[in-house]
């Protein structure tokens, strides 16, 4: 299954990124690409579907997210990355709103849909896909790595640029992995989402990092890593105790 998923993911991103010049949907406002993944998660639907449906809703038993920390977490990784990159650069690198080309408000909205778009197939397919067979933490790493490759343009750039983001995708999916591992689906969607799209609106008016600047992109890297920091530390301190009991 994750094979199949991995392969339409990558295809189906490709072709998208293709077609998207012809439906004049600016790149500003959603990247059709983000949708490589839930066309990924309903090929493997239509082969699996009740594996895939299982994976999707989650199990009966499982709590809710912690929410608002996921949330928070997104403005913190903006703030330590655009006030590190200000400190380095000697300038702030805001983008007032109002400047964009198209409405705030309607990017905004699209941001999410395409966040969700993604979403849906990593953290809502693919992670509990993996969870099956690996811990949180290993299950969020692999597929954070999976998720940064399958974005072959941000590897395009310097050494330094695909490093940070590498550094950056993992660090989040493992935010992401740890956060959401006893969430349901429609819980796990929408705070993945919405903590997707806040990072992207957050990059996009207080960083510079799409001009391909190595220095940014690091630096955001580094503050997801930083911020993964205390959520690493939270499920090491609630993971269940194992007691394995030996003869005397």
């Amino acid at each position: 299954m994750a094979a199949v998923y991995g392969t339409v993911a990558f295809v189906a991103a490709g072709v998208l990124a293709a077609v998207q010049p012809a439906t004049r949907i600016p790149t500003q406002v959603v990247q059709l690409t983000q949708f490589g993944p839930a066309l990924a998660v309903a090929v493997a639907a239509l082969v699996w579907p009740s594996r895939t449906r299982g994976l999707l809703t989650g199990s009966a038993g499982r709590g809710a997210a912690p929410g608002l920390p996921l949330l928070a977490t997104a403005p913190l990784i903006i703030f330590l990355s655009a006030g590190a990159y200000a400190v380095l650069s000697g300038a702030a690198h805001a983008t007032d709103p109002l400047t964009l080309h198209h409405p705030f408000l309607l990017i905004a909205l699209a941001q999410l849909v395409g966040a969700c778009g993604e979403e849906i197939g990593w953290r809502c397919f693919l992670q509990p896909l993996l969870r099956t067979r690996f811990g949180p933490f290993a299950a969020s790493a692999a597929v954070g790595v999976l998720w940064g490759l399958w974005h072959v343009q941000a590897l395009a750039g310097s050494p330094a640029y695909a490093a940070g983001f590498l550094l950056a995708t993992t660090a989040m999916s493992v935010i992401l992995g740890l956060a959401l591992d006893q969430a349901r689906g429609p819980v796990r969607l929408l705070c993945a989402g919405a903590f997707h799209a806040l990072v992207n609106l957050g990059m996009l008016c207080f960083m510079d990092e799409e001009k391909g600047k190595p220095v940014p992109m690091v630096l955001f890297g580094l503050a997801c890593a930083v911020a993964a920091v205390p959520w690493v530390w939270r499920a090491r301190r609630t993971a269940p105790v194992t007691i394995t009991a030996t003869a005397g």
